[in-house]
């Protein structure tokens, strides 16, 4: 519960700032232009019986701007007199233009008011990002650097990767570490630099690997080679009554020899899948009684000593537990490579940050083409997949990361070309400055309103998504 609270709450605060600042930008090239705005809203004030919706609301003094914040989070918006938005008040398009009004501006003031929000969105993402890097630098793995290489599964090995491969990079350049840009340069590629056995090899690839597959694959197309070293021990746990202690390896389970925290998670996974078939607490006790061969740290050889003599494994039946873990924490991959650190002073950091910022951008669009598949559909996320990628802890390298990233998608998707977004707005304005006539009002009202509804679908779409894998079904 208490995982649950502090990632609601980040997810809150981030989604809080960027509504804020998203409108304000639509707020202050509206006054900039001498355009009135009626209300300025966090969050949606959606009416309910004789209650307008409003959690609190306040008007200043000689002000015609009403402020508040509403009850239904899923945005927010900035009412701006003259103009045909989500508030649908088609009461005030029918009274006598006024010179205060959206709709008596010229077309390149409009459409600076209405291009505000995403332009503050992508500037604070390129800020926030300038800001990490002069704060915490850029610190990482280099994966030339991960001398115990890669664990594959069995399409990459298809491709001619072999487990302990060192990535080095494509012909498109070095890869820097181990992430999302790493998969969508190596799906994109027609040849993979790597090093083998010492010796520097390159892959050839087809260039067109299907990115989603390689995401969302299981065991993963590639990871860091970790060994099954245990780090820590849970107390009462069933490794500790198996007399498991912090440092020794596993070797082996049910069997089957065991290399890295990768082939051991790979063969509790399939547990996992028979578990699920299981009808009967017999079986889901024969499926938890695990044979477990692990090698006692305190028995590895000294330095010139006999291995075959010093190494002596033990084996261990042991039931795990209801979520088939031993109760033990894995070592992470710092344990055994060297970090990568970049600083940067306060002037670097903004050419720096925007080319990180621009990198963002260009993975997110272009992973946009794997939206029209039938997977691209189910890999739709709601509030809940938003949430969850905030970490469990508060931290605020991470809250700041995530905050620049969404405030990037909210500048991308709001400036897509549909009715109801900003970006449909900008498409009917640059129809007008092309053509010189403006969409009628009769038109503008049906493409908000279809607009609306396929935003609507596509968060119901989303959100049942995130319902549907909380249940297990996806």
């Amino acid at each position: 519960m208490e995982i649950f609270l502090i990632k609601l709450l980040q997810f809150l605060l981030a989604i809080s700032l960027l509504v804020l600042l998203h409108e304000g930008g639509h707020f202050f090239f509206a006054k900039l232009f001498g355009v009135r705005v009626e209300k300025f809203y966090m969050f949606f004030d959606a009416g309910i019986g004789k209650w307008d919706g409003s959690i609190f609301k306040f008007k200043p003094k000689n002000s015609d701007t009403q402020y508040g914040m509403g009850w239904l989070p899923l945005g927010g918006y900035c009412k701006i007199a003259g103009m045909i938005d989500e508030s649908f008040d088609t009461e005030q398009m029918k009274q006598p233009e006024q010179p205060w009004e959206f709709r008596t501006k010229p077309a390149w003031q409009r459409l600076l008011i209405m291009i505000g929000g995403v332009l503050v969105n992508f500037l604070l993402a390129l800020f926030i990002y300038s800001m990490v890097l002069y704060t915490w630098g850029d610190e990482y793995i280099a994966t030339k650097d991960m001398s115990m290489g890669m664990k594959f599964n069995q399409e990459a090995k298809s491709y001619g990767f072999k487990d302990g491969d060192i990535l080095l990079g494509t012909e498109n350049g070095d890869f820097k570490d181990f992430s999302a840009d790493l998969f969508r340069d190596i799906s994109e590629a027609h040849e993979a630099r790597i090093i083998r056995d010492g010796k520097p090899m390159t892959i050839s690839l087809p260039g067109d690997i299907n990115l989603l597959g390689m995401l969302k694959a299981t065991p993963n197309f590639c990871r860091p080679l970790i060994p099954a070293e245990i780090d820590s021990v849970m107390p009462n746990s069933p490794a500790q009554k198996a007399g498991i202690v912090k440092g020794d390896k596993i070797l082996a389970i049910n069997g089957t020899t065991v290399d890295s925290w990768n082939e051991y998670t790979e063969q509790t996974g399939r547990l996992a899948d028979q578990m699920s078939v299981a009808k009967t607490s017999a079986d889901s006790l024969r499926l938890r009684t695990a044979t477990v061969v692990f090698q006692h740290a305190n028995t590895l050889p000294a330095s010139g000593d006999s291995i075959a003599a010093a190494l002596t494994p033990d084996t261990a039946v042991i039931v795990l537990n209801e979520e088939l873990q031993l109760g033990v924490g894995m070592t992470s991959i710092r344990n055994y490579y060297e970090t990568t650190k970049i600083d940067y002073g306060f002037f670097e950091s903004f050419p720096a940050g925007i080319k990180y910022g621009w990198n963002v951008l260009g993975g997110y669009v272009g992973d946009l083409k794997y939206l029209f598949s039938a997977d691209g559909a189910k890999s739709l996320g709601g509030f809940g997949a938003i949430g969850s990628l905030f970490p469990p802890i508060w931290d605020w390298h991470m809250f700041w990361l995530m905050t620049a990233f969404l405030s990037i998608i909210l500048a991308f998707m709001n400036i897509l070309p549909i009715p109801a977004l900003d970006g449909g707005h900008v498409l009917f304005l640059i129809y007008e400055m092309i053509t010189g006539r403006k969409p009628s009002e009769n038109f503008m009202i049906r493409a908000e309103y279809i607009g609306f509804g396929i935003l609507i679908l596509l968060m119901v779409v989303a959100n049942l998504n995130d319902i549907l894998r909380w249940l297990g079904y996806m």
